[in-house]
């Protein structure tokens, strides 16, 4: 694809996650390759672009999944639209989350909220490849049961990794009583009741910025050397080319540099969480 010039594209399925997100499946050309975590620009012609990360594995071919919150302008238009419906896509951009750099190691994935939809690629990369791997373990956390994302696919995560579930609050998000029976607490605390060490393990951490700064530390409590982990920036890459600079960390650009980054190299860049 030219990265360049948006491409006319059709969206393929649509299906609908929780009251406010929903994923849409975009058709591709089947030569069209991403490293998991990297993202698109999707555009609606007359109202603009929106970055949003790949949803789906590379090896799925022909198309791309996009998980997509109603918080603008953009998102508000492509929730109105169905399969059928034509979108305009340019991309992919961005450095992905490690693949091969990371093969034969132990895996501890950290995910809050809308953290997930950009690493799942990766976590069904690395579980359909689960002998090129250590054990994987995924810690994932939302706001409320309502809030929780792809929950089609936890069964199958379940039955390959240590999968771990919680929310903030046994309520709906409007604050009324819901049922839930599982575990309540932030999404750090689930570190807590791992059973076996993790300090030679690949974190790799993802979520809403308030998230990083205490998850970080409890990785490095648990023994995790900076190199070892991984995160995700949060920024507006408005162009994706490193031009507008809307994205910029001191010399870095999110959406050239990153958005996922060694925290190794963000140490250098204090603003950067």
């Amino acid at each position: 694809m030219n990265q360049y010039q948006p491409g006319s594209t059709k969206i393929l399925k649509v299906t609908e996650l929780n009251y406010d997100t929903t994923v849409f499946r975009i058709k591709m050309p089947r030569s069209f390759t991403h490293e998991p975590g990297q993202f698109v620009e999707l555009s609606v012609p007359g109202l603009g672009e929106a970055p949003i990360s790949i949803a789906s594995s590379p090896e799925e071919k022909g198309y791309i999944d996009l998980c997509i919150r109603k918080v603008g302008t953009v998102t508000n238009a492509i929730h109105a639209m169905k399969a059928g419906d034509t979108v305009y896509v340019r991309g992919p951009y961005g450095v992905g989350f490690p693949v091969e750099a990371i093969k034969g190691r132990d895996i501890v994935y950290l995910l809050g909220g809308l953290g997930l939809p950009p690493v799942r690629g990766h976590i069904n990369y690395v579980l359909a490849h689960k002998e090129d791997f250590g054990t994987v373990t995924i810690l994932y956390g939302a706001r409320t049961p309502a809030d929780l994302l792809f929950k089609d696919d936890f069964d199958g995560w379940m039955k390959q990794a240590d999968f771990q579930v919680t929310v903030d609050a046994a309520k709906n998000p409007d604050g009324t009583a819901c049922t839930w029976d599982g575990c309540v607490g932030f999404g750090v605390s689930l570190i807590d009741k791992l059973a076996y060490p993790i300090k030679d393990s690949v974190g790799i951490i993802v979520g809403p910025p308030v998230m990083y700064k205490f998850a970080i530390k409890r990785f490095k409590e648990a023994g995790m050397e900076d190199s070892q982990i991984y995160i995700s920036l949060e920024r507006l890459m408005k162009c994706g080319l490193g031009k507008c600079q809307h994205c910029q960390i001191n010399h870095k650009y999110c959406c050239l540099d990153g958005p996922v980054f060694n925290y190794g190299e963000t140490k250098e860049l204090p603003e950067a969480i």
